[in-house]
């Protein structure tokens, strides 16, 4: 950790996140610390435009592998996958970097390995996320640079409402692949402080799809984490979050090499006061580090009888936020504030060569040593300002800007990245992001909601600094490119949302619907470069080399709807819908990545000892791709799972599922391809067949 960035954190300290607030209970009064880990707060005037939170996630756990898992029937997500554990959220057709992906309102952690075998979602414990909230596009200043959306993952409340010793022990079963996983959760809560530890064990076994075939994908990790609370006085209140995670012999289908070892390291601190009278009403902050340090080797592949590869890389995050909310007026709020992000990695690959091009044993095996990050770091310093003014009782209206200075270097440089790029040396950019939207109430119950959005994101680390490695979903050496202007996406979007209500006052049906369009400037995208020459295994196929550059014609355009419909009181039947399309217009073919028309439908129950539902998933064929990536188009699929919980006693919770019940044998548009497996040709991942599970909660 460089002293500039010792120095950015230990600014950022005290840091946010609790409150205070009186709860009446059985007409005794007694504080709450509330977290303020949420974007969405469920205030429909002040909360974001155009959001989506998915919930229950902790009431309705059917063994998700890792934390992506939990997106897969979220609508207008999909999933990139490259085994059972190094799985990527995806929305509309925006990924990676593209989203703004973070715990509890601003912690991040970015990945140590180039082919992204730890993702994001694989530092935290699925059992751990109470809900996803997701803001659709770049339509808040608030939360950091934002290309495509903002994902929050909230992490569960400690629950202070009753004060004492509790916890809760999880265990859970998967028929494919023999996995198991088990959970423990600690928590002392009083008024004024709470403890919250937690542990988990995971051990997964490969899987097989519809076609009894056996795909390499095991892995163990183990996580656990501790949150400290204190309620400092009527107005302030402090948390500490720790957090570590251990993956273990992790195998990636998709991927050329597998993880030996990730471990990860998490530690957030948050601070708030509130209350205040005058102007300025609350402030806000926030600090984090995370460390990565990733081992990943060829152990297990057939390329290891050539040539044997070891990686051991690490990445570094370290950031935070400070923001007041004022009110200038009654109806005007006015948020402002600094934040800052600090990436850095570094690592080599070992490779003991050992057999020569035809074959042969070399008399004496080669060694050479290849800069993977080459000591570089991305440094990002954000200066924001969101208003919300309510126009009248019924609008309101959002307006927000945002300055991001970028600074960038390489420190180590490789000798031919040094020489394609002569004059390396520390960059820095100046990103101008902005937003403006209208929330207006129809009806009571009905909303209509209007916004455009300005999201700018620099090249990542890959795109900048990669150097000879296959990092994407084809076989090509991708080579980064240091001089890369920042992309633009220029997003505008209508959404409305209703419900009606029977009598009694409960809803009867919800409905959403939104449409959007996106032009972006500066779209980076790598594209074969003539001039580059193979660096690795120079007569392996293919011969071409990719570069990073940035292209002007690109778009996308697309829409979102769904409806509820309760019945027969404890009944409801429920369908969503999705579809992006994407193109670049340069290159006359689809942007990458991008997910085919999806249609859902189920029927669920719900009652207070026992739930239900039926999922059916409709996936059409996507025949629109980019040929550049070599990506293959994909046949449609259906799937139906069954889910069905009981509580048989108080605060014991059961849960069993039969996943993809007819056994089909599919795979994802959005599945990277087997590599370097010794029983696979170059063809997509396929997804598991028929799949029985069961997961036990007990509280107390």
């Amino acid at each position: 950790m460089t002293i500039k960035k010792l120095a950015l954190l230990c600014a950022l300290i005290p840091v946010s996140l609790c409150a205070q607030e009186t709860t009446k209970k059985d007409s005794t009064k007694r504080k709450t610390i509330k977290l303020n880990t949420v974007i969405i707060t469920g205030e429909g005037a002040t909360d974001p435009v155009l959001t989506t939170v998915k919930t229950n996630l902790v009431k309705k756990v059917v063994q998700p592998k890792n934390v992506a898992d939990l997106f897969n029937d979220f609508n207008g997500f999909s999933l990139i996958k490259r085994g059972n554990y190094a799985i990527d959220p995806s929305f509309r057709a925006a990924q990676y970097e593209q989203l703004n992906i973070q715990f509890d309102g601003g912690t991040k952690a970015v990945h140590a390995c180039p082919n992204r075998m730890d993702p994001i979602t694989t530092h935290v414990v699925p059992e751990e996320i109470e809900k996803i909230e997701v803001i659709k596009g770049p339509y808040t200043v608030r939360y950091g640079a934002t290309f495509g959306g903002i994902v929050n993952l909230v992490t569960q409340k400690p629950s202070t409402m009753d004060t004492g010793f509790h916890g809760s022990v999880n265990s859970g079963y998967e028929s494919n692949g023999n996995s198991l996983v088990s959970s423990v959760k600690l928590q002392q809560a009083t008024e004024n402080y709470h403890i919250v530890g937690n542990i988990g064990y995971r051990d997964f076994g490969n899987y097989k799809d519809g076609d009894d075939v056996e795909i390499p994908s095991a892995f163990r990790s183990i996580d656990y984490g501790l949150r400290v609370g204190y309620q400092i006085d009527d107005r302030q209140s402090i948390q500490a979050h720790w957090r570590q995670s251990f993956g273990r012999d992790v195998l990636h289908a998709g991927l050329p090499m597998d993880t030996d070892e990730d471990n990860s390291s998490i530690l957030s601190l948050d601070y708030r006061l509130s209350g205040m009278s005058g102007f300025l009403k609350e402030v806000n902050a926030k600090a984090y580090y995370s460390y990565v340090d990733h081992i990943m080797s060829n152990t297990r592949r057939p390329s290891f009888m050539m040539t044997e590869a070891v990686s051991a890389i690490e990445a570094s995050t370290a950031g935070g936020k400070i923001e007041l909310k004022m009110k200038p007026t009654e109806k005007w709020t006015l948020y402002g504030g600094v934040d800052a992000m600090l990436i850095a990695r570094d690592g080599d690959r070992t490779r003991l060569v050992k057999r020569n091009m035809t074959g042969d044993l070399l008399p004496q095996p080669m060694v050479f040593q290849d800069k993977v990050w080459q000591d570089s770091y991305v440094n990002d310093y954000g200066l924001f300002a969101e208003s919300k003014l309510a126009i009248t009782n019924k609008t309101m209206f959002t307006a927000g800007i945002r300055y991001d200075l970028v600074v960038s270097d390489i420190q180590d440089a490789a000798t031919d990245f040094a020489q394609l790029y002569p004059n390396l040396g520390q960059r820095d950019e100046h990103n101008i992001s902005a937003t403006v939207s209208l929330k207006h109430k129809t009806s009571e119950n009905t909303t209509l909601e209007v916004a455009y959005g300005r999201g700018v994101r620099s090249a990542n680390m890959i795109e900048r600094y990669i150097n000879h490695f296959t990092v994407g979903q084809d076989p090509f050496e991708y080579v980064g490119n240091p001089n890369l202007d920042a992309e633009v996406n220029n997003q505008f979007e209508i959404g409305f949302k209703g419900r009606t209500k029977y009598t009694t006052g409960i809803d009867a049906f919800q409905y959403s619907i939104s449409g959007y369009y996106a032009f972006y400037d500066n779209y980076i995208v790598p594209v074969i470069d003539p001039t580059l020459d193979r660096k690795f295994m120079p007569n392996a196929q293919p011969q071409e080399v990719k570069r990073f550059i940035n292209l002007d014609k690109a778009y996308k355009t697309g829409f979102e709807a769904s409806a509820q419909v309760d019945f027969a009181k404890y009944f409801n039947a429920s369908t969503a819908f999705s579809y992006v399309y994407a193109k670049n217009k340069d290159l006359n073919e689809s942007l990458p990545l991008t997910p085919p028309l999806t249609t859902r439908v189920g029927v669920g129950f719900e009652k207070e000892k026992f739930w239900g539902s039926v999922d059916y998933t409709i996936v059409s064929r996507q025949d629109k791709i980019a040929q550049s990536f070599r990506e293959q188009a994909t046949n449609g699929y259906e799937t139906l799972d069954v889910r069905f919980g009981v509580t048989p006693m108080p605060k014991l919770n059961i849960g069993v599922a039969v996943l993809n019940v007819f056994d089909e044998t599919y795979n994802n548009h959005l599945n990277f391809s087997f590599v370097n497996q010794a029983d696979f040709t170059r063809t997509p991942i396929t997804d598991p067949g028929r799949n029985f599970s069961v997961f036990v909660q007990y509280a107390f």
